[in-house]
C-alpha cells in the first residue's frame, strides 16, 4: 500500500492549505487587480514588454524544452518501465472513455472552439514562415492545418504530463510525499529543502501560472457568449450580461469541482466529449466531407514533414510579432499548466500503466485533436475558400469571437450549430475551470481530496477576477494572458529536471513492481560484461 504524506506536513495542516502557498497566490491575485486599477496602462505596457522580451530570448529555449519532453516520452513507451503501474492499483480507477474524455477537455479548453474555428483560418489567409505557399489559395489548405496542429499537437500535450505525472506519481503513491509542484523537485533538491519557504514558493509559482491561464479563458468566454447572444438573438450587449454569464459558468464549473472527479468533473467532461462527436459527425456527414477527409490527410503529412522546420523555428526566420503572438505564446501557455496538469493527470491515472498515460497524454489526444480542428477550422477554410464568408479583416485584428461565430454559423444546420457551438465552448472552459479548481487546491493543502470549501474559493476566485477584468475592459484579460508568457520562465525550470527524473521514477516504479531487475545493492555481485 502506498504511503500517505509520510514526510510531509501533518495531515491537519495540509487539509487547511499551506498559509505560504495560499498567500502568494492570493496576493498575486489582489496585487494584480490593485496595479490594474491604480495604472491600467502602465500595468499593461510593463507586461507588454516583459512578455516581448521573453518571448525573444527565451522562445528557443520554450520550444527545445517541449521538443525534448515529447521525444524522451516516446522513448520511455519502448523500455519495460513502461509497464508499471500508477498509484499501486492493479486496475484503473474508471473507465478508458471516461479517463480519456477528462483529459481531453481539460486541456482543450476555450481553445477547443475558440482556436479551432479561427486559428486554421488564419494560417489559410497568412502563410505561416515555415511555408511558402500562396495564402488563400486550396495549396495552403495543408500548411494552414498543419501549423495549427503544431501548436495543439504533440509538444503541446507532451508537456502536461507525459513525464512530470510519472515523477509525482512516483513521489506521492511510493514515498508519500505530496501530490504538488515541489515533488518534481525533490529528487534534484532533496525532500528537506523541498518542506520548507521554497518548496511553498515553487507551489505558488504554479499556481500563479494557472490562475492566469485559467482566468483568461474564463473572460473570453464572457465575451464570446455575449458577442454570439447579441449576433444570434439581439439581447444586447454590455458587463452586466457578461457578469450574468460569469455567474452560471461559475456555479457549473464550481458545483463539478466541488463534487469531485468521480462525479461533477468526470461527467461534464463526458458530456462535452459526447457534444464534440456529436457536432464534428454532422459537419462530417452534412458538410464538405472529401475536403475535410483530404485536408486531415494532407494537413497531417505536412505536419509529418515539416514538424522539426516548425517545432524549431525561431525569430531568425520568422517574424518577431509571428512567434510572439503564435508558438511561443502557445508553448509558454502550455508550459505553465505543466505542473498542475501533472498533478492531475497523476491523481486521475492510478491503476493505468506508464505506457497507457503516455500513450493517452502525448499520441491520442494530440491526434483527435489534429481531428476536431480539421473539422471545424477545416470547415471554416472551406467557406472562406469558396466565398461563403471573408473573415480576412476579423483575424487581423484577432477577432476570434467573430471567426468562432461566423463559422459557426456557415456549419449544417446554421442556428442550431451555431448555439451548440456556444454551448460547447461553455463546457470547454467549465471542464478546465473544475479541474484546475480541484487542482490548485490539491496543491494548496498538499492532499489528495482536498476540502469542497477549498476547491469552491479557488473556482469563484478566478471567476471574481475574470469579472474585474472585464469591468476595467476586455483588454486587461488579454494583458493578464500575455502574463502567462512571464511565469513559464520559473516554471520551465520546475519541468526541466523531468527530462531524467522522468525515465528514472518510471524505472523505479517497474522495479518496486518486479517487472524488472532491481539495482545490486552494496556487496552485491553484478552480473558478468
Amino acid at each position: 500500500m502506498p504511503r500517505e504524506h509520510e514526510g510531509s506536513e501533518p495531515v491537519r495542516s495540509s487539509r487547511m492549505g499551506d498559509p505560504l502557498v495560499v498567500g502568494i497566490s492570493v496576493g498575486f491575485v489582489l496585487l494584480f487587480l490593485a496595479a490594474s486599477l491604480f495604472d491600467m496602462d502602465a500595468v499593461a505596457r510593463g507586461i507588454g514588454e516583459g512578455f516581448a522580451s521573453t518571448a525573444r530570448l527565451l522562445g528557443s529555449y520554450f520550444q527545445l524544452l517541449l521538443l525534448l519532453t515529447f521525444v524522451t516520452a516516446l522513448g520511455l513507451l519502448f523500455t519495460p518501465a513502461a509497464g508499471a503501474r500508477i498509484g499501486g492499483l492493479p486496475q484503473p480507477e474508471m473507465s478508458r472513455f471516461r479517463w480519456i474524455s477528462i483529459i481531453l477537455c481539460t486541456l482543450l479548453a476555450g481553445g477547443g472552439v475558440f482556436f479551432a474555428a479561427g486559428e486554421p483560418v488564419y494560417h489559410f489567409l497568412v502563410t505561416p514562415p515555415s511555408f511558402t505557399t500562396e495564402a488563400g489559395t486550396a495549396e495552403a489548405v495543408a500548411p494552414a492545418l498543419a501549423q495549427s496542429f503544431m501548436h495543439w499537437g504533440f509538444l503541446a500535450w507532451a508537456i502536461l504530463g507525459a513525464l512530470t505525472a510519472i515523477v509525482l506519481a512516483h513521489a506521492h503513491y511510493s514515498r508519500g510525499l505530496p501530490l504538488r509542484p515541489r515533488s518534481l523537485l525533490v529528487p534534484v533538491f532533496g525532500e528537506r529543502a523541498m518542506r520548507g519557504a521554497f518548496g511553498s514558493l515553487v507551489d505558488a509559482i504554479c499556481i500563479i501560472a494557472v490562475v492566469a491561464g485559467t482566468v483568461g479563458p474564463i473572460g473570453f468566454l464572457a465575451t464570446q457568449m455575449t458577442f454570439g447572444l447579441d449576433e444570434l438573438f439581439g439581447v444586447g450587449g454590455g458587463f452586466g450580461v457578461q457578469l450574468t454569464i460569469l455567474g452560471g459558468l461559475a456555479a457549473l464549473y464550481v458545483t463539478s469541482a466541488v463534487t469531485g472527479i468521480h462525479r461533477g468533473i468526470q461527467l461534464l467532461s463526458r458530456l462535452n466529449v459526447l457534444l464534440v462527436l456529436a457536432i464534428g459527425a454532422v459537419i462530417l456527414v452534412f458538410g464538405p466531407t472529401l475536403f475535410l477527409v483530404n485536408s486531415w490527410f494532407s494537413g497531417f503529412g505536412a505536419y509529418a514533414d515539416s514538424f522539426l522546420a516548425m517545432a524549431t523555428q525561431t525569430a531568425e526566420t520568422a517574424p518577431d510579432w509571428w512567434m510572439q503572438w503564435w508558438t511561443v505564446f502557445f508553448f509558454a501557455w502550455f508550459l505553465g499548466y505543466g505542473p498542475l496538469m501533472a498533478v492531475f493527470v497523476a491523481r486521475i491515472s492510478r491503476g493505468r500503466t506508464i505506457r497507457e498515460m503516455i500513450l493517452a497524454i502525448a499520441v491520442i489526444a494530440p491526434v483527435a485533436t489534429t481531428v476536431w480542428f480539421t473539422l471545424l477550422g477545416g470547415a471554416g477554410i472551406h467557406a472562406q475558400l469558396h466565398g461563403v464568408f471573408d473573415l480576412t479583416e476579423a483575424l487581423n485584428d484577432f477577432r476570434f469571437d467573430i471567426a468562432t461565430l461566423t463559422v459557426a454559423q456557415a456549419l449544417p444546420g446554421g442556428l442550431l450549430m451555431a448555439v451548440a457551438v456556444l454551448l460547447l465552448t461553455t463546457l470547454f472552459v467549465a471542464t478546465t475551470g473544475d479541474s484546475m479548481s480541484y487542482s490548485i487546491a490539491v496543491v494548496s493543502t498538499g492532499h489528495d481530496d482536498p476540502l469542497p470549501g477549498l476547491r469552491a474559493f479557488w473556482g469563484l476566485a478566478m471567476a471574481l477576477m475574470a469579472g474585474v477584468l472585464l469591468y476595467m475592459g476586455e483588454g486587461q484579460i488579454s494583458v493578464l494572458q500575455q502574463f502567462i508568457v512571464l511565469t513559464a520562465i520559473p516554471v520551465s525550470l520546475i519541468l526541466l529536471p523531468s527530462l531524467w527524473t522522468g525515465p528514472r521514477a518510471a524505472y523505479a516504479l517497474a522495479r518496486e513492481q518486479g517487472l524488472i531487475a532491481p539495482l545490486p545493492g552494496p556487496g552485491t555481485a553484478r552480473p558478468p560484461g
